[in-house]
């Protein structure tokens, strides 16, 4: 007992510290060689410190153990050791071990109803003292009934080191081979019986509190700017921000402090910050990510931490230099699951903290030449598009995805002369109507110029404003739920209520464009000095068995590559306008985008701008469908090799014209 006693004492005092300069010097030397000599030697103090507890008479792995005790959890020491030990530990070593406590398991020492009686006392008495001890505890806590007997059932799981106990008190003849097998028995069966317990009494139902602004139209800034009864009354914008990695950054560095508008008085912005991180049976994927906090304080480090050579996490740093110098409110959070439940935990977040926009990153990122045409292009693969699609259907407030070509790349925004050039497609439609909006906001910010471009369809027959309602109303498009299954990946969807309003009525339109002209004329009256407002005509082409859709898409993608906006900002049309449904025929690359955000992402195209593809928040568009579209008379839809047919509903008549 004095021996362990002096043996953890001298080195809490002695190696501890030195595995803090150990750590130190690891952590600046990053993902060079001179790393690796620091991991490798914390290794090999693993063992000397099993050694050394041996040779005094104790276990070798209490050795260990006080070892680990030593090694420092911040910064990326920790993480980086357990990432080059655990695929041979937990592929090899741990499985040996499990199969050898087994093979010293003998069960048939376990004999008559007087053993067997014994074995059911040992798991009654393990698990009731377990679980009464933690509910009692658990409910002084102020946690309800349920949730401490589920944290109690939790709790008394046996794991490794359990068998680990049971292995050495059988080594040290404490235990015989009956008492052993019960015990082990009993690890086994408390732990088997954790899952479907836990399944059986515990569905959690989320209680957050509802939002009142879940979308940013309708809780927009105050009509004027410079008022200072207006600035009063500017509401605060809470954003959720989910990041990948320190890729991810700048651009939404650059994007927050461009929504946050004018400079004198700056608008109440609280940012959250969610790292997005797989859960992996990898345990690194857990430790790596820790210095994220998952507890939402402020994300400020310690002073000792930031400026005490400890390296420290890149975006850590990049945030929290941001908040101090920006003046802005970051909260940062971890989301480490499965990445198909990684949506559930985007929308609790946003649900909790009252978000009223959730930015996303695309799965797709270019780098090089500043992320602009010409870079090569990352592909985070279908799993996390995957995710952005399951998020974009379930969050709970307005969704933006943001593609990134750049545009955190170059300086920070500034208000001293623009440095950045925003443009806005406007083809009407609630999503539409959400990044203008987000427009309206941007163009209050004096380092951003904004331009607003809206796309009007007419007959091209000069002013002849009849002409112009007449192509108008030929134009029109009727969406109907599409009964294809096959390339189902690759279509457009649209909103359940567009599919039903425009087989059933038109009033659902003149409502719609209603709106538009409302939410246009607003904008021009708050901001329109401010802004640069054009309108793009493009004739209708309908009677002839022709679409304008190539058209649209031309001008769109002429936008993009004009270079001369780093930020091209567009709806995503779930409720479309006709220019936009007519583009439903097209073979998708990225539905989840929508028609326009699609054209704008696709690689193929040379876009070099960055893309925000803008989703408000409404329940009556929450359900999507794949669509086939009907045109003037004319069915289309996807070809199965994936390129267009148009399809006439009286082919005389059509080849009979000219």
């Amino acid at each position: 007992m004095l021996s362990g006693a002096a043996f953890v004492a001298a080195w809490m005092v002695v190696v501890k510290p030195a595995m803090g300069w150990v750590a130190r010097r690891a952590d600046a030397a990053g993902g060079q060689g001179g790393g690796e000599v620091w991991v490798a030697a914390t290794l090999a103090g693993v063992l000397v410190s099993g050694f050394a507890t041996d040779a005094i008479g104790i276990h070798a792995i209490f050795g260990a153990f006080v070892f680990g005790l030593t090694v420092p959890k911040d910064g990326d020491f920790a993480g980086r050791v357990t990432e080059r030990i655990e695929d041979l530990v937990s592929e090899l070593l741990l499985p040996l071990y499990f199969a050898s406590s087994g093979l010293k398991t003998d069960v048939a020492t376990i004999r008559g109803g007087e053993t067997w009686g014994m074995l059911a006392l040992v798991i009654v008495t393990a698990c009731a003292g377990k679980i009464v001890g933690t509910f009692g505890v658990a409910l002084a806590c102020g946690m309800s009934a349920t949730e401490s007997v589920v944290l109690g059932v939790v709790m008394n799981t046996k794991g490794l080191v359990e068998l680990i106990v049971l292995n050495i008190g059988r080594e040290r003849k404490v235990l015989n081979e009956e008492v052993f097998a019960i015990l082990v028995l009993m690890a086994l069966v408390t732990t088997f019986i954790t899952t479907p317990t836990v399944m059986a009494i515990y569905k959690p139902a989320r209680t957050g509190g509802r939002l009142h602004h879940r979308k940013l139209h309708g809780s927009s800034a105050p009509s004027s700017p410079s008022s200072a009864a207006g600035a009063a009354n500017v509401k605060e914008l809470r954003v959720l921000a989910c990041i990948h990695g320190g890729h991810d950054v700048p651009a939404v560095i650059n994007l927050i402090e461009t929504i946050r508008g004018h400079t004198q008085p700056r608008r109440l912005v609280k940012l959250y910050i969610l790292r997005m991180v797989e859960l992996t049976e990898r345990t690194s994927s857990i430790l790596m990510a820790r210095a994220a906090r998952r507890n939402g304080l402020p994300f400020l480090r310690p002073r000792r931490q930031r400026h005490g050579g400890g390296g420290g996490d890149q975006v850590d740093v990049a945030f929290d230099t941001y908040a101090q110098l920006g003046h802005v409110t970051v909260r940062a959070m971890t989301a480490v699951s499965a990445l198909h439940t990684m949506h559930d935990d985007v929308a609790a977040v946003a649900e909790d903290k009252r978000v009223s926009l959730v930015v996303l990153p695309f799965h797709k990122r270019r780098h090089g030449h500043h992320g602009g045409h010409g870079g090569d292009e990352d592909d985070l693969g279908p799993e996390w598009r995957a995710v952005n699609r399951r998020i974009l259907r379930e969050a709970p407030c307005s969704v933006a995805v943001l593609v990134d070509r750049g545009f955190g790349g170059g300086e920070q925004v500034s208000s001293e002369q623009v440095r950045h050039g925003v443009c806005v497609v406007f083809f009407g439609g609630p999503d539409d109507r959400e990044a203008l909006e987000l427009a309206g906001r941007m163009a209050e910010h004096p380092g951003v110029q904004v331009t607003v471009v809206r796309f009007i369809q007419t007959s091209g027959a000069g002013n002849n404003k009849e002409a112009d309602e007449q192509a108008q109303a030929a134009a029109e498009v009727t969406l109907r739920p599409s009964t294809s299954t096959k390339n189902a990946d690759r279509s457009y969807t649209f909103s359940a209520a567009a599919v039903a309003e425009t087989t059933a009525e038109r009033s659902g339109r003149e409502r719609e464009r209603e709106m538009d002209e409302a939410a246009v004329a607003e904008f021009r009256r708050r901001v329109g000095p401010l802004v640069r407002f054009e309108e793009r005509v493009v004739v209708a082409a309908i009677g002839k068995g022709r679409s304008s859709n190539s058209n649209v898409i031309e001008e769109v993608v002429a936008i993009g590559k004009s270079r001369e906006y780093g930020l091209v900002v567009v709806g995503k049309g779930r409720m479309p306008s006709p220019m936009v449904a007519q583009l439903a025929v097209r073979p998708a690359e990225h539905p989840e985008l929508g028609p326009i955000g699609d054209a704008l992402a696709s690689s193929g195209h040379g876009v070099s701008s960055s893309v925000l593809v803008v989703q408000q928040h409404d329940m009556t568009n929450a359900d999507e469908v794949p669509v086939s579209v009907v045109v003037d008379g004319l069915v289309a839809h996807h070809h199965d090799g994936g390129g267009e047919e148009l399809f006439a509903a009286n082919k005389q008549q059509d080849m009979a014209e000219p």
